[in-house]
């Protein structure tokens, strides 16, 4: 085979490579572009999709039940140093609510047992706190940066979204706000 055979032998083979990578990259623009409208993302005023989770100490959550009350919902994880911040200042204002029909459900998204487990001693949290094994209620949520709170009033429809830490006056005034009349 002569040199210049073989060029166009290398050129024909670089012409498929670059083809089916087109092709791919292509398919994954349609796909990003179909899957991206088809997921919901929630928004204040929503509905709260309602889950069961199974807390540390073996106890059953689900949204639904929470119906009358209002709902500090927060997704964290033990890696993420603003969730480890914020953890005191929840526990604190978790005992001042609970008697005022406000709860804390935390949500522990990526962490083993025995490392939320460690975390919650730790920090001596009394709070419910689930872990989302498989990440559904994350996904259900549309929960990307951790921390995550969502505020669910009493109607259990969405009344704030917050995406970054929270300091103690911040989370007692989020606390207020979804409080039962």
């Amino acid at each position: 085979m002569s040199k210049a055979e073989q060029f166009a032998k290398k050129r024909k083979v670089r012409l498929v490579i670059r083809t089916v990578v087109l092709f791919l990259l292509l398919g994954a623009v349609i796909f990003a572009i179909v899957s991206k409208d088809t997921e919901k993302v929630l928004a204040v005023g929503d509905k709260a999709p309602d889950f069961e989770l199974v807390d540390l100490e073996g106890n059953i959550h689900k949204l639904s039940e929470y119906e009358g009350e209002g709902v500090f919902l927060n997704f964290w994880g033990s890696w993420c140093p603003p969730c480890k911040e914020e953890m005191p200042f929840m526990e604190n204002q978790s005992k001042e609510f609970e008697d005022k029909g406000v709860h804390i459900l935390a949500i522990n998204i990526k962490d083993t047992r025995l490392k939320a487990e460690t975390f919650r001693d730790q920090y001596g949290l009394t709070f419910p706190i689930a872990q989302d094994k498989d990440e559904s209620v994350r996904r259900a949520y549309n929960v990307i940066p951790l921390p995550t709170t969502i505020l669910i009033n009493k109607d259990g429809v969405i009344e704030d979204i917050i995406t970054t830490g929270l300091d103690e006056e911040e989370i007692r005034q989020a606390m207020e706000s979804i409080q039962p009349e």
